[in-house]
C-alpha cells in the first residue's frame, strides 16, 4: 500500500507539472503570433508588451524547473519515470527560449516602430516561414500533451522545410542589399527576425525529440532516425 500511495503520488505531481509546462508552452505561442502581429503592424505598444510578458515566461520556468528538482529528490524516480521528468525538464528549456526569440522580434518590431520599410517588405518576406514555425510549435505541444511520438517524429522532419525557407529568405535580402543600398536596414531587421522565427523552428523539433525520448526511449538528436523511419513507411 505504501507504494501504491507513493506512485499515485508521483502521477498526480508529474501531471500537475505537466499541465504548467502546456501553460507555459501556451503563453510562449501566445507571445510569437504577438511579436509577429506587432512587425507586422509597427504596433511599438504591442511590442513593448511582449517584451514585458517575457518575464512571466521566466518565472514559470524558474517554477517548474524548481518543481522538477523536488520531484527528483523527493520521490526518487528510476529508469522510465526519471527519464520523463530529465525530458521535461529539457522542454521547459526550449520553451523559455522560444520565449525569448518571440522577445526578439518584438524588439526589432520596436525599433521599426512607424519607420519607412524602403524596398523591403518586412513582414511579408517573412510571412510564410513565421507562419510554418507557429504550426510546428503548436503541433509539438500537442503531441506533448498527448505524447504522441508518432506525431512528434513527422515533426521533426517537417524543420528541414523551415531551414530551407530561412535559407531562401537570406539569399533573397543579401540580393536586395547588393541591388540597392537604400534596403539594408529594413534587410537586416528581417534578417534579425528571420533568424528569431528559425530559431523557434529548432527549439519546436527539440521538443518533438524529447517526446520521443519519452515515450520510445530513443535519444535521437543529431541523427535522421524520423527520416530513416519515413523512408520506410
Amino acid at each position: 500500500m505504501p507504494n501504491e500511495h507513493s506512485s499515485k503520488q508521483y502521477d498526480m505531481d508529474l501531471e500537475e507539472i505537466r499541465s504548467k509546462v502546456l501553460l507555459m508552452g501556451g503563453m510562449v505561442e501566445n507571445q510569437f503570433h504577438e511579436a509577429m502581429a506587432a512587425f507586422r503592424s509597427g504596433n511599438v505598444e504591442l511590442a513593448q508588451q511582449i517584451i514585458k510578458g517575457d518575464e512571466n515566461v521566466n518565472r514559470l520556468e524558474v517554477t517548474l524547473d524548481d518543481a522538477c528538482s523536488h520531484l527528483i529528490v523527493r520521490r526518487q524516480p528510476a529508469a522510465n519515470d526519471l527519464r520523463t521528468v530529465m525530458a521535461t525538464i529539457k522542454i521547459i528549456t526550449d520553451l523559455e527560449r522560444i520565449g525569448d526569440e518571440a522577445t526578439k522580434i518584438a524588439r526589432t518590431a520596436a525599433d521599426v516602430g512607424d519607420r519607412s520599410m524602403g524596398l523591403v517588405n518586412q513582414y511579408e518576406t517573412v510571412r510564410a516561414i513565421s507562419l510554418n514555425a507557429a504550426e510546428l510549435l503548436h503541433q509539438a505541444l500537442d503531441a506533448f500533451a498527448r505524447l504522441d511520438a508518432r506525431q512528434a517524429m513527422r515533426l521533426i522532419a517537417q524543420d528541414a522545410v523551415i531551414d530551407h525557407e530561412f535559407k531562401a529568405i537570406m539569399r533573397s535580402l543579401i540580393t536586395f542589399m547588393m541591388e540597392d543600398p537604400r534596403t539594408i536596414s529594413a534587410a537586416l531587421e528581417t534578417m534579425w527576425v528571420a533568424k528569431a522565427i528559425e530559431r523557434i523552428g529548432d527549439h519546436a523539433k527539440n521538443i518533438a525529440e524529447y517526446i520521443v525520448f519519452i515515450v520510445e526511449g530513443k535519444d535521437i538528436r543529431h541523427t535522421d532516425y524520423a527520416g530513416n523511419l519515413q523512408a520506410n513507411t
